[in-house]
């Protein structure tokens, strides 16, 4: 049964705390679990989108960044560039948005290029993939700290340690393979043609000047920008057509199974400023819950089931209902358990 640990929080957004916690939590997972850190282990991170507010920022990662500096340990930021139109799609514009958002204690490393183009090639024998297509920037690192900020997602119902592990590690052609059966559409009566979404789409698949508005499917990658940005709520995702290709979740969980081969990564899930959204969404997001703590496992499964399991019971209710089937995929992997021993510390 895998083990995970888990220390409350007690004030909502106060990043001093929540240092400090997961700072505590990495030193008594370490001992506990005896790990050896490597000589160099990359913080995998997510910078949030431009516009977004209740993204993760670098202050609740400072004790972390201490703790690692007293064991010699060195560390950078590292992160991959994003699918969807917005300032995190290129090397460039991603690394001012880091700046920008207070990501200046590291180095920050883009792992797969300047438009997404460096990879490597993972073999798996799964369902949906044979060969996954990560950013090359992983391949040297042995072991990850994967921080990963708990919340909602549109796509995959709830975002964790899988899903940074899948879409975090994944080159632009991973993220396009993961999403290839997204495809959203608009709905007419409820489009006002603002163009909101154009904006954001990166393939330019959205044509607004006819009467009838329409996502081209040949040019769309599926990957929702256009859904999370539309101010109207005009654009859905046809989940039918999910079931009839092939399912999301267990795209997300073959290539989290593909990140982590090879890797002895420890995980820290913050769940706090949990939102219905991604911080991949440009946009302000009200919390749905105070916040809850923050976990900490060596196995990816069992410290987003915990997740799940803590905010459901915060919250008298299942909060994110989506998505949950990713657990089942993963576990079936061989990548962890959805069965857990919960220490609080």
């Amino acid at each position: 049964m895998a083990r995970v640990y888990f220390s409350p929080l007690t004030d909502r957004h106060d990043t001093s705390e929540a240092s400090a916690t997961a700072a505590k939590l990495l030193e008594h997972i370490i001992a506990k679990e005896g790990i050896k850190l490597r000589n160099k282990v990359p913080l995998k991170v997510h910078f949030g989108e431009s516009g977004n507010q209740t993204f993760l920022g670098p202050e609740n990662y400072g004790g972390i960044i201490d703790f690692l500096k007293e064991k010699q340990v060195e560390t950078c930021y590292i992160e991959s560039n994003v699918l969807y139109g917005g300032r995190r799609n290129n090397r460039t514009n991603h690394l001012i948005t880091a700046r920008e958002h207070g990501f200046t204690q590291l180095p920050v490393e883009i792992a797969d290029g300047e438009v997404g183009q460096d990879y490597y090639i993972q073999e798996i024998e799964g369902r949906q993939f044979k060969k996954c297509y990560l950013a090359s920037g992983f391949q040297p690192y042995e072991q990850f700290i994967v921080l990963a900020h708990f919340k909602g997602h549109t796509l995959a119902g709830f975002g964790g340690a899988l899903k940074q592990l899948a879409m975090g590690f994944a080159s632009r052609g991973g993220k396009m393979a993961q999403h290839q059966s997204a495809k959203p559409f608009i709905i007419p009566f409820l489009c006002r043609k603002c163009g909101a979404c154009r904006q954001v789409c990166a393939v330019d698949a959205i044509n607004l000047q006819s009467w009838w508005p329409r996502i081209d499917r040949q040019k769309c990658v599926g990957c929702a920008a256009c859904t999370a940005t539309c101010p109207h709520h005009a654009i859905h995702t046809n989940y039918l057509r999910f079931l009839m290709l092939g399912s999301f979740t267990a795209k997300l969980a073959e290539y989290a199974y593909a990140a982590q081969i090879g890797k002895q990564n420890i995980y820290l899930n913050f769940a706090m400023n949990l939102t219905a959204g991604c911080d991949c969404e440009g946009r302000k997001m009200t919390p749905l819950l105070p916040d809850i703590g923050i976990f900490a496992s060596t196995d990816p499964v069992a410290i987003d089931k915990a997740c799940l399991d803590k905010i459901d019971e915060a919250a008298g209710k299942t909060v994110f209902r989506r998505g949950r089937e990713i657990l089942n995929f993963a576990e079936n992997l061989g990548m962890g358990n959805c069965e857990y021993q919960l220490e609080q510390i």
